[in-house]
């Protein structure tokens, strides 16, 4: 599910995880999905990144770009993502200060150790 109109963000995850495909799919299904722009980085072509993202960053973790061209990842890429969704702004404007961010990075941290293991080739 891909808009070319107006995005408010782009989602970069890896399709080839089973767990994060799932949780993708999931928010895609949301209302207001078609105003973020998906991409797969396991399956797109390295033009769909951009300059600043490598494939392998990446892959390595969640990633979005914001409509002002910025990029974050990992928990702060969560709380952005769930903001562009309207049934999830609330968790997003919840979340997104700085201390609750940095407890939410170490957790997601330690889901990126145990994702390993779940990872298609």
């Amino acid at each position: 599910m891909q808009n070319t109109t107006q995005c408010n963000a782009t989602v970069y995850f890896d399709g080839g995880c089973p767990v994060c495909s799932r949780e993708i799919a999931m928010y895609q299904r949301q209302p207001g999905a078609d105003n973020v722009r998906w991409v797969d980085v396991a399956h797109c072509d390295a033009a769909e990144l951009g300059t600043d993202l490598s494939r392998d960053a990446a892959m390595a973790r969640l990633h979005l770009r914001r409509a002002d061209g910025s990029l974050v990842s990992g928990a702060e890429a969560f709380t952005s993502m769930w903001r562009a969704l309207p049934r999830w702004a609330w968790l997003g404007r919840l979340l997104s200060n700085r201390p609750t961010l940095w407890l939410l990075e170490g957790g997601y941290r330690f889901f990126l150790l145990v994702r390993r293991g779940w990872r298609r080739a």
